[in-house]
């Protein structure tokens, strides 16, 4: 009996050992994607004095309960808006869906946009964005918030996945000459958010 509970327990263990480090590596290819793209001048947003200088962002550890499941209302109805940059610009955006979840202890909700340009592109078509601010910003992130890049759920699903690991700053926290979007207030979140990339500052 002690040798089969044994192997159920080997099983197990290695089982969850598999799949944490398959979400460790899922991350750790997209802080590698990203840091190939700062480092490629043709595409980074860095200044040309910056780029000559960089090595790699800094992120924050891995945790893999920031990595959220949340319930997922669609809000056809809402009017399509202009939603405020760094800039003049005024980019039209609509709000897809609200997403709720509790995250240490609180209750959330997190408006999820659809810009109405991108969704014209085919490539883009299913494209949905995630603009935030938390607690942490103006310390060890970027004081203008974050953004996550979400997809439209497959087959309708109520769920949607929210993985604040891949959570990484615009544009402007790099290069104040790029027009960024400005988090919506609705979605300023009361809790501080110690994942994804930080303050670029940082690095130097």
């Amino acid at each position: 009996m002690k040798v089969i509970l044994s192997i159920l327990f080997a099983i197990v263990f290695f089982s969850c050992a598999k799949k944490s480090s398959s979400y460790q590596n899922e991350i750790k290819l997209f802080q590698y994607e990203l840091n190939r793209e700062f480092a490629d001048a043709t595409k980074s947003p860095l200044t040309k004095e910056d780029i000559k200088t960089f090595k790699a962002l800094a992120f924050f550890e891995i945790d893999k309960n920031y990595n959220i499941e949340a319930d997922f209302e669609l809000t056809p109805n809402t009017l399509v808006f202009e939603m405020p940059t760094t800039t003049d610009r005024l980019p039209l955006y609509k709000k897809y869906g609200i997403a709720r979840f509790t995250l240490n202890g609180e209750k959330i909700e997190l408006n999820i946009y659809q810009n109405q340009q991108l969704m014209t592109d085919f490539k883009y078509k299913d494209y949905l964005f995630l603009p935030f601010n938390d607690a942490t910003n103006g310390t060890t992130t970027y004081g203008g918030g974050r953004f996550i890049d979400l997809e439209i759920p497959a087959g309708g699903s109520k769920k949607i996945r929210i993985d604040f690991n891949k959570a990484y700053n615009p544009y402007c926290a790099y290069n104040h000459t790029f027009s960024c979007p400005i988090p919506p207030s609705e979605n300023n979140l009361p809790i501080a958010i110690p994942v994804g990339v930080k303050a670029f500052k940082q690095n130097h």
